[in-house]
């Protein structure tokens, strides 16, 4: 069976490995002109994420690439240490760089698997036989079975359930990543009322809080003229940050922000990870996404390819699991920057206990472990 894939981050490859294994003919459609490199570190936590990784053979190159994680300091605006996060709250068992991780995925599935960079699906046709699908570039193909995992802002959600703003509801915060000239060892984070900044190995990052802004995700430089607007005349790090942000080749700059899709398909068409269930930080997506990849395959492997079984499943035994995780991200903003100085204070005052950390760890992991991976078809690869 020929399934196509929208989207070759994280969701997209995991799938692609598996339905390869099962003996599926897959497709991974990206508009990027490649994998995408760097990006933002993303971490697997508890016993469920690291036994499915075993499954899927990447453990140890992903262990082999891992950060090592990085606490996670909160100062003043002079500097001083006001409360600090263990390395293993922000890296959870194995953080890796979002770019490594794609290529480690890419690597395991690329054997049986057609990578198509710098294209991307302009029109889905559901018919009776199958899914008949225009590209960007022109060439149309007919496709069994066809797979959003294209993150929050989905494509192929829009093209076959409805507008973005029916799934995706706007959390009161935005964030915003790029690099800096210079690595830093460590992560350090300073905040004012409804405002973060910080750097750190993966460069800078902020968070601040906002109502729902309206700019073309696709204009970088509207994007950092947001950014600049919001923490102009703040002092500490930020003029250091500010002057970087302006000659930045790259920036991720999004709303956190949650997706719920009522059913995560319609006919032949599925969605996975943040394109269905997507937080866009603090939901532990990645995570998901993997566990979600490992179902979805298994679930249509287990009936040879029948969507109207598989897909209903699938559905079923992730969406519990998912919802939970999601839930973290509810949160991430006023954690991150809280929107008053007391607030501010409260926060740090509660994690600078033992009872507070411990709570925060524990919630995090317990999370991560709602769910028994079901044991599928032995994979004929």
């Amino acid at each position: 069976m020929r399934v196509l894939i929208s989207g070759a981050s994280v969701a997209g490859p995991a799938l692609a490995h598996w339905l390869g294994r099962y003996g599926f003919a897959p497709t991974v459609v990206e508009v990027a002109p490649g994998l995408r490199e760097g990006g933002r570190t993303v971490d697997f936590r508890g016993g469920t994420h690291l036994e499915l990784l075993g499954r899927m053979g990447v453990l140890d190159d992903l262990r082999s690439v891992a950060t090592g994680g990085t606490a996670m300091r909160f100062v003043d605006a002079y500097g001083r240490r006001l409360m600090e996060l263990p390395a293993d709250f922000a890296g959870g068992d194995v953080e890796v760089a979002r770019g490594d991780l794609a290529r480690v995925l890419y690597e395991h599935s690329r054997a049986w698997t057609r990578y198509r960079f710098g294209d991307s699906i302009a029109a889905l046709t559901q018919t009776p036989d199958g899914v008949e699908v225009t590209f960007t570039s022109g060439t149309r193909e007919t496709f069994d079975l066809v797979v959003g995992a294209d993150g929050v802002h989905s494509n192929v959600r829009r093209l076959a359930f409805g507008p973005e703003p029916d799934f995706v509801r706007h959390l009161g915060y935005y964030v915003a990543m790029w690099a800096l000239p210079v690595e830093e060892p460590e992560s350090v984070a300073y905040n004012v009322p409804g405002r973060m900044a910080s750097l750190g190995r993966g460069g800078a990052f902020v968070a601040f809080a906002s109502e729902e802004l309206a700019y073309d995700r696709h204009d970088v430089q509207a994007q950092k003229e947001i950014v600049a607007r919001r923490y102009a005349g703040l002092g500490w790090q930020v003029p250091r940050l500010l002057d970087a942000l302006a000659s930045a080749p790259d920036l991720y700059f999004d709303a956190i922000c949650r997706v719920d899709v009522p059913a995560w398909y319609r006919g032949r068409v599925a969605l996975l990870g943040d394109a269905a269930c997507g937080a866009t930080i603090g939901g532990m997506g990645t995570g998901t996404a993997v566990v979600a990849a490992y179902v979805l395959a298994g679930e249509l492997a287990s009936a040879r390819g029948d969507h109207a079984i598989a897909y209903p499943r699938y559905d079923r035994l992730l969406r519990g699991y998912a919802t939970r995780c999601q839930k973290g991200g509810d949160t991430t903003g006023r954690f991150l920057a809280p929107r008053t100085a007391l607030g501010i204070r409260l926060r740090n005052g509660i994690l600078r206990t033992r009872a507070g950390l411990g709570l925060l760890l524990w919630a995090a992991k317990d999370r991560s472990a709602g769910i028994a991976l079901p044991d599928y078809p032995v994979p004929v690869r």
